[in-house]
């Protein structure tokens, strides 16, 4: 049974202001080196806020990346790759490892960051059906490679096979999909109201997988990447194909918490 527009809202509520909400990362540190520290004292890779001074070590090797604690305790890391990576914790602090095109870096989160910073949410435009958009799915043929570029500006190549395709005000427009699922697709997308009533980057929008030669674009659930909440992640930008004309009064507006 698909969500309400309001009990979608507040499940992404609940998700931003959980104790791991993209609001609590504290650092991101990429890992050049074979061996990188990890703690709070000056001389550590991965530079903890506050706690111990030497917790252990993040070892690269050709397998990955693996742990190994101040006690001698071992073991491998699962990256973010393939799904969930591996947590080790300290306290309130939490690490894991993500991986970017075989590159590797600590994402360092403090999960009791509400104590210290309130959330009150992100404001959204009300809910609009003219913007619950029936496109034509069409084929690429043959299909088109591109590479898209991420906050860090390193680039993912990305395979598109299809295209949205739909009308707004007379003028038609296409949205390409960064990834595709039995079960959804993801757009990542800019328009005009792009850096004054919406996060300047752009937003995200996951819809259900096409039938029949149609998608539904339901731009009310548009919403803000990771990146408009931390400077800590990487997230893909838009392709220029992804630049909407006109403005799409939809969906998450831009989050002004730390304005």
């Amino acid at each position: 049974m698909t969500a309400t527009l309001e009990e979608w809202r507040q499940a992404r509520h609940a998700e931003l202001a959980g104790a791991d909400s993209w609001l609590g990362l504290v650092g991101l540190f990429w890992l050049d080196d074979t061996l990188n520290r990890v703690g709070s004292a000056d001389d550590c890779a991965v530079r903890l806020p506050f706690g111990a001074a030497y917790l252990g070590d993040l070892i690269r090797d050709e397998d990955g990346v693996g742990w190994q604690s101040v006690d001698g305790q071992v073991q491998t890391l699962q990256t973010d790759r393939d799904g969930q990576p591996t947590i080790v914790g300290h306290g309130s602090l939490s690490f894991f490892v993500v991986e970017r095109d075989g590159r590797f870096a600590a994402r360092v989160r403090d999960r009791d960051w509400s104590s210290r910073q309130a959330f009150s949410g992100v404001d959204c435009y009300p809910e609009d059906p003219a913007w619950r958009i029936e496109a034509d799915w069409l084929p690429l043929d043959p299909p088109l490679n591109m590479e898209v570029p991420n906050v860090t500006g390193e680039l993912k190549p990305v395979s598109v096979a299809h295209k949205a395709v739909f009308t707004v005000g007379g003028q038609v427009a296409e949205l390409l999909p960064m990834s595709v699922s039995e079960r959804e697709v993801f757009f990542v997308f800019r328009d005009r109201s792009s850096g004054r009533d919406t996060y300047g980057a752009g937003r995200f929008l996951k819809v259900p997988a096409a039938k029949a030669g149609r998608i539904t674009l339901d731009f009310n659930r548009a919403f803000n990447p990771p990146c408009a909440f931390t400077p800590f992640a990487t997230c893909p930008l838009p392709p220029p194909e992804n630049w909407l004309p006109f403005a799409v009064p939809a969906g998450e507006k831009r989050w002004r918490g730390k304005d």
